[in-house]
């Protein structure tokens, strides 16, 4: 599946996002392309809104994006609200504010492999445990 982004409430002040699919290592590279366009048109000390509502799933190159926005936004004295994650995704935030995973994980392979993990066995049911 791939990433679909839209703009939705756009004003100086803020701008809302919605994602639709998979944010992840296929698809990042074109998000963050598109976030170059969007942030510019948001006034320094605004909110990008991302609407999490449509994402299906997030990897950790999607994380690391959503980090670029915070990062960028915090500079320019803004904000970055993230809103309606589905429950595989709002479990992966939970994770990941939880967990300092640069210690947990031996590499970017294993982490996504654990994230991937977790996200099927919310949206299917259980599976085997990890």
């Amino acid at each position: 599946m791939t990433l679909n982004l839209s703009t939705e409430s756009e004003s100086p002040q803020r701008i809302t996002l919605k994602l639709h699919g998979r944010l992840d290592a296929q698809t990042f590279g074109e998000f963050d392309h598109a976030v170059l366009d969007v942030l510019p048109r948001v006034r320094d000390g605004g909110t990008v809104v991302l609407d999490l509502s449509a994402l299906e799933y997030i990897s950790s190159a999607g994380l690391r994006s959503i980090a670029r926005i915070r990062k960028s936004m915090r500079a320019r004295g803004g904000h970055t609200l993230l809103l309606n994650p589905q429950p595989q995704v709002r479990k992966v935030f939970d994770i990941v504010k939880a967990v300092p995973v640069a210690e947990v994980f031996a590499n970017v392979e294993e982490l996504d492999s654990y994230l991937d993990h977790i996200q099927r066995r919310i949206m299917e049911g259980p599976i085997d445990d990890y």
